[in-house]
């Protein structure tokens, strides 16, 4: 069994190496890493939800990148309890709801943007330019921005196994310093785009610095758009292999939300995050010490058949599906809502457009992450 995280999350199938370190090392060691694992749901769980134990400041990565702005997820009580109630007015029902038109119209745009019967590289006209353009409506920003955004954001998510490089460096310096920018004239007017409604924020303790500001809006650039595009490219390769699931969907709409749920599941965009210890804790008989840093396998967890009846099969119906792609607790993912509507709303369209899509799989390629699994080629024939 090679453990290596960048391994599984670009092999075709992670889930075996997963079942058997639940079955026989559900606290093991990353060889080459000053790294433990956990595996099981009830483990993983149980650290999300005790932050006083289990640390976000000191990076969720395995390399231990933390970004040059303080985001939430890199955040723990007492401070992230006061930035999540600042920011969660971002994400209400009735905002998200809101956005679907838009949403549904640009995934339109891009589909009528498709080369005919294709082939079309799915990751690139379509995966890739929908979440950019959901977070860049969501915070103001032009469309002749959004190379930009999307150039600095792949250079941080994907140097983060090497976060002292020039490259992420610049990255940050050139998002950072655009979103800077633009902070003035937001504060000298009030719109309804995020970054003004966080600036205008009134109430106790309710405002934020331009600091955490800046920070929060990286995070929705970098976590709101390439989870999404990962949950995507997954979801498109699963449904090409199961055209029953396709017919499934288009003649049964009542099944989007749980099958959006079960894609998630089934193949986590996120496969896991990284906490360090602020106290010394047993675990499965062992001793961890404070300061030692433990990766959690969500996607692991999502496949435990202690939670999941017959985890390995993809169930549109599946209910009660408690997975942990969102995560848990404080951390649970403030774009949860945004996201399930992005997932919904792209599959549909695809699907409308060419319900017998064809992926070549051959020729797609899995991204190589120590965290996020998908694809960043995604090859496909329109109609075949």
């Amino acid at each position: 069994m090679q453990l290596d995280p960048q391994v599984q999350t670009s092999s075709e199938d992670p889930y075996g190496v997963y079942r058997e370190l639940r079955d026989r090392t559900p606290l093991a060691r990353y060889p080459g890493r000053d790294l433990w694992v956990l595996s099981r749901y009830a483990d993983v769980q149980a650290a999300i939800r005790d932050p006083a134990t289990w640390s976000s400041a000191r990076g969720t990565v395995p390399s231990g990148f933390v970004p040059a702005k303080p985001m939430l997820i890199t955040q723990d009580p007492p401070r992230h309890t006061r930035l999540r109630k600042a920011v969660q007015r971002a994400f209400t029902p009735r905002r998200v709801a809101a956005l679907e038109p838009r949403i549904r119209g640009f995934a339109r745009e891009l589909i009528s943007d498709f080369p005919g019967d294709g082939p079309v590289d799915l990751f690139e006209a379509y995966t890739n330019p929908l979440p950019i353009f959901v977070i860049s409506e969501l915070l103001g920003v032009d469309r002749e921005r959004r190379a930009m955004f999307t150039r600095a954001g792949d250079a941080i998510i994907h140097g983060q196994n090497d976060p002292d490089s020039a490259r992420v460096q610049a990255a940050q310096e050139e998002l950072f310093g655009y979103l800077a920018s633009v902070v003035p004239e937001r504060r000298a007017r009030s719109g309804d785009d995020l970054m003004s409604v966080l600036l205008h924020a009134s109430g106790e303790g309710e405002a934020l610095d331009e600091e955490e500001l800046l920070g929060f809006c990286g995070l929705l650039l970098l976590a709101g758009t390439e989870t999404t595009t990962m949950s995507l490219t997954s979801s498109i390769a699963l449904m090409d292999l199961r055209p029953d699931l396709r017919e499934a969907l288009r003649a049964r709409a009542e099944l989007w939300p749980r099958a959006v749920e079960e894609f998630l599941r089934f193949d986590s965009p996120v496969q896991g995050q990284t906490r360090s210890l602020l106290r010394d804790v047993e675990v499965h008989g062992e001793k961890l010490r404070e300061g030692e840093r433990v990766h959690l396998l969500y996607a692991s967890a999502n496949r435990d058949e202690r939670v999941f009846p017959d985890p390995d099969r993809f169930d549109p119906e599946r209910e009660p599906n408690n997975h942990l792609a969102f995560g848990f607790g404080i951390h649970f993912c403030l774009g949860a809502s945004l996201a399930r509507l992005e997932l919904r709303v792209a599959l549909q369209e695809l699907l409308a457009r060419a319900p017998n899509y064809a992926v070549d799989h051959a020729g797609a390629r899995r991204v190589r992450s120590d965290t996020n699994r998908g694809f960043d080629r995604l090859p496909t024939q329109l109609e075949p």
